[in-house]
């Protein structure tokens, strides 16, 4: 480029500023002008007015005097009340914030669309949006989200911990030589439903999807806006949008459940199972069963749709456990010995210390558990948990003493080992009605439990089902209770929130027709196919140990090592 040229260029790059800057101060003038004869009037109708009104006037609308005070000087703070003088006092922002962000100045034409058309409109400033913003994501991560996430989180570990409160009853109630073989598929139960539980099953049960299945929200990589809730969220898991919490802490108190359910499956198939195919089942019974029936109820999917209720889940958890047990036992066949000459014999197990401990951390994790159900405690949530907490210990006491009483009376003994079981049919029971009725109910809730698990394992034994624990007694048939109790006793007096009244409460039988249909069609669903998960396993690997490592106990042929060796030196 030549030097005139350049020279040209710069002269009219000049000329457009002049004549431009020209052009803004004529249009800033003639924008003031309405605004400056405004102000002359009013001086002037203060001039022409009496002494006497001007005394009144001040007397009776203090405020207004300082008004004009205030918009005089911009330095000065004004209060909220006297934004738009301010605004009127500063030009130079309205013009400097009219070419910054196109959708602040939208919003701020809103904001004054009811200004007459010769003020000056006044938009934020930049700096004026990010504060805005700011404020906005303080209101989001708010002190209720941070007590509530920290509650859930707490909740969480309790339940967690309950691998140990399972562990420590099922090795109690079973024989020494298969102790390690108890504990080891007790902790690895929880590595194993993480993984599941993270790659498919989180978003099979709590992603959008249909009535069936979750389809969306693979291995938490899904939209999601927590802690926003309700109608303002965004994302694809929409069935927890009612829990002001992080996705995280969500997805973490989830999987605590989900491990649970396996859990339950291995006190079903104890003493006769290889390691390996109860570590395969755990992948199908978390990773695919447990979510796709717990989508259909607290999913948003087709049973909750037809109002079936389970707050914490005596079916979702404890009652799939149960099924894929029973499904589980069916194609084990009983342990060599139980059952001699037609009539069933006890084997008893080798460490009443290790029930009572793992049953009392039992008790304890449960108010994690259906307590945490809540996923909030702040605000109304501190009076709903304090609830749950009473009814659940409430229930947990009745079922404890009816199961002892009634041992007593039918075997002759107050037999510990169904004080123990007592104890947690009542805490299974309640798990589902536990925010929706009074504690009288639950008392009669755990009663019912407890005085159900002495007769079905007697029941089951005479089917000549083997279930060395229990299991079956505490998680299936009182899974079972508790659903159904839930349509005898449930009140809308009660904080859970539900909908309708039970047949005792007067809400007729709506209710607990919804409570059978869900039970039916999770148990079906469950057992047929964990029957055929448990068959294809037998064909291709086999599930049972051989009845010589039967006999020499699991932890030698299957572990390597034993819980008591006899050679240890003290």
């Amino acid at each position: 480029m030549s030097k005139h040229r350049l020279i040209t260029l710069v002269a009219g790059i000049v000329l457009l500023s002049a004549v431009g800057g020209q052009a803004f101060a004529q249009e800033a003038k003639k924008s003031a002008e309405p605004a400056e004869a405004a102000k002359s009037d009013a001086k002037k109708a203060d001039a022409d007015q009496p002494p006497a009104e001007k005394a009144a006037a001040k007397k009776d609308a203090p405020e207004k005097k300082d008004a004009p005070e205030k918009a005089a000087e911009p330095d000065q703070e004004a209060p909220p009340d006297e934004a738009p003088a301010k605004k009127d006092a500063e030009p130079a922002k309205t013009s400097e914030a009219a070419a910054g962000d196109e959708a602040a100045a939208k919003q701020a034409d809103e904001e004054n669309a009811d200004q007459p058309a010769g003020d000056a409109a006044a938009y934020p400033s930049a700096d004026e949006i990010a504060d805005s913003l700011v404020e906005k994501a303080d209101e989001i991560w708010s002190t209720d989200v941070a007590v509530d996430t920290l509650w859930v989180l707490a909740a969480g570990f309790l339940v967690f911990f309950m691998n140990a409160g399972f562990g420590c009853v099922e090795a109690g109630f079973c024989r020494a030589k298969n102790a390690v073989n108890i504990l080891g598929k007790n902790f690895v139960v929880f590595g194993i439903s993480s993984l599941a539980f993270w790659l498919v099953g989180f978003a099979l049960m709590f992603g959008d999807g249909n009535d069936y299945v979750g389809t969306s929200g693979w291995m938490l990589l899904g939209e999601d806006n927590s802690p926003v809730m309700n109608e303002h969220y965004q994302g694809v898991y929409s069935s927890l949008n009612w829990s002001g919490i992080p996705l995280s802490a969500k997805f973490f108190f989830q999987l605590a459940f989900a491990g649970t359910a396996a859990t339950i499956v291995s006190g079903c198939v104890a003493e006769r199972i290889h390691y390996r195919a109860f570590m395969l089942f755990t992948l199908y019974i978390v990773g695919v069963n447990y979510a796709v029936t717990g989508h259909w109820i607290w999913g948003g999917g087709w049973l909750a749709n037809k109002g079936m209720w389970d707050f914490a889940g005596s079916t979702v958890v404890h009652s799939v456990g149960g099924w894929a047990g029973l499904a589980g036992i069916l194609i084990l066949g009983p342990r060599i010995g139980k059952y001699r000459d037609g009539k069933p014999h006890a084997i008893p197990g080798h460490s009443m210390a290790l029930a009572f401990l793992g049953g009392m951390i039992l008790w304890l994790g449960w108010f994690g558990f259906n307590p945490g159900s809540t996923m909030g405690i702040s605000g109304q949530g501190a009076y709903t948990v304090s609830h749950i907490v009473v009814t659940t210990n409430m229930a947990c006491a009745g079922g404890l003493i009816s199961a002892t009483i009634t041992a007593w009376v039918v075997m002759g003994k107050p037999d510990f080992s169904m004080t123990v079981n007592g104890a947690l049919a009542g805490l299974v029971a309640i798990t589902a009605p536990c925010a929706f009725v009074d504690v009288i109910s639950a008392v009669i809730i755990g009663v019912v439990g407890g005085v159900l698990v002495v007769f079905s394992v007697m029941f089951f034994d005479r089917l000549r089902i083997d279930d060395p624990v229990g299991a079956l007694s505490v998680h299936l048939a009182n899974g079972i209770w508790g659903t159904l109790a839930v349509g005898l006793f449930a009140s809308t007096d009660m904080p859970g929130g539900i909908d309708a009244n039970g047949l005792f409460a007067g809400g007729g039988p709506g209710l607990l027709i919804a409570q059978v249909i869900g039970v039916v069609a999770v148990g079906a669903f469950t057992f047929i196919g964990s029957l055929i998960v448990w068959w294809l396993l037998n064909q291709f690997g086999g599930i049972r140990v051989s009845a010589e490592e039967e006999m020499r106990g699991l932890d030698q042929g299957e572990m390597g090592m034993e819980a008591y060796p006899s050679d240890a030196v003290a």
